[in-house]
């Protein structure tokens, strides 16, 4: 299989920082190895510990900056799971499980108890989205996720942005945990401390952070406004680290997955292609650089073919099961659902390339920092923590 870079599940992931955190606020066993570089022992000596994801901090963007906080107090650089987006990624956060587990398979995830492609975090099919805007279907029961808060042996909280605090994905995922809204980075910084303070108990508390990843989407990773906003990352860090001394705590943060970004040359779309789409039974499910295809029966020779002669300057044609086999979701038993949810083959994006469709109500969107995929900068990710 033409893979340079696959996640570490046996030590060096995002799945293994959780089984650490776990181990160490009281949960029962996970079914990946503790993190290399963080003995649950520490995390149990810790009175408070808050795990802050910052959206789209890829290594690569903490290398590129000036030292500061983060390179500071960064002590390795894990990878995150397969695909690498926030799908899939945070609910292993929130779960505490990889993808193996809990088949949240990307952005769009097929259903097939649903009969739909759906939208996992608005919780919506992708198909005519404004008509669902007032439906609420129970996530939590649909996609069968665990809460991490659930396992845990002390107080936990979810500091969520207010957009998305009461969402159906965010209460699934939160279980017993108090969610806690913000609505910019001040008032992130003031809701983790105010928990840590607002008395002697032990607490777990996860925080998100979505700006970084939105404006690389929107400008690029390599823009002066993620620089900019690197900058004040750096600065609100900084400063909620010392408000915090002499708390007992263990501040860890981490990212979802780093990005790339694409040029025009790279932005292939599936309405360019016909003969390709003709012989989807869905539209393209996962991500624009993980793209998983559901075939017509009988296309599966004309669909390879076609990649080969039209595309395989773009892409690696794999059949997926090849990488559920190979271990691209993680250790262990899967999810009983996850084989359906990444279809027949996956087109695995080389360099920066990026392949899209759309269906009937979708707004079109062309991204300029991307990911999903399994180059250096979007899987490898830094692991930053300091006891305070």
């Amino acid at each position: 299989m033409p893979l340079t870079h696959r996640p570490r599940y046996d030590g060096d992931s995002l799945v293994n920082l959780m089984a650490s955190l776990g181990a160490g606020l009281g949960a029962p066993g996970n079914s990946h190895p503790p993190l290399a570089v963080l003995d649950p022992q520490d995390v149990a000596a810790a009175r408070n510990v808050v795990l802050l994801l910052i959206d789209g901090l890829g290594q690569n963007l903490v290398a590129a900056q000036p030292p500061a906080f983060l390179r500071r107090h960064q002590q390795a650089v894990i990878t995150s799971v397969f695909p690498t987006t926030t799908a899939s990624a945070v609910t292993t956060l929130l779960t505490g499980q990889a993808p193996q587990q809990h088949a949240v398979t990307g952005w769009f995830t097929y259903l097939r108890e649903l009969g739909a492609v759906w939208t996992v975090l608005p919780f919506k099919p992708r198909a005519l989205p404004g008509s669902w805007d007032l439906v609420h279907l129970p996530a939590g029961e649909i996609l069968g996720l665990r809460p991490f808060a659930a396992g845990l042996s002390v107080d936990a909280y979810i500091v969520t942005h207010q957009r998305i605090v009461d969402s159906s994905y965010s209460a699934a995922t939160a279980g017993r945990a108090r969610r806690v809204p913000y609505e910019d980075l001040d008032g992130l910084m003031e809701a983790i401390a105010a928990l840590v303070y607002q008395d002697g108990r032990r607490k777990f508390v996860y925080a998100y952070w979505p700006e970084l990843d939105a404006l690389a989407h929107q400008h690029g990773v390599e823009s002066d406004e993620v620089a900019a906003h690197f900058r004040e990352l750096e600065t609100a860090l900084a400063g909620l680290a010392e408000r915090l001394r002499g708390t007992d705590t263990l501040l860890v943060v981490t990212a979802d997955h780093g990005l790339i970004d694409t040029q025009d040359h790279h932005r292939l779309s599936l309405e360019d292609h016909p003969e390709l789409a003709e012989c989807l039974a869905l539209p393209l499910c996962g991500e624009p650089r993980a793209a998983f295809c559901y075939l017509r029966p009988g296309r599966e020779d004309r669909f390879q073919a076609y990649v080969e002669r039209h595309l395989a300057h773009a892409c690696h044609c794999l059949r997926s099961r090849d990488l559920l086999e190979a271990g691209l979701f993680g250790l262990g038993a899967p999810h009983p659902r996850l084989a359906e949810r990444i279809g027949d083959f996956t087109l695995l994006m080389k360099d920066a390339y990026i392949l899209k469709d759309r269906v009937f109500g979708e707004r079109p969107f062309v991204p300029v920092g991307i990911h999903g995929g399994l180059s250096e900068a979007e899987l490898y990710v830094p692991l930053v923590s300091l006891s305070l």
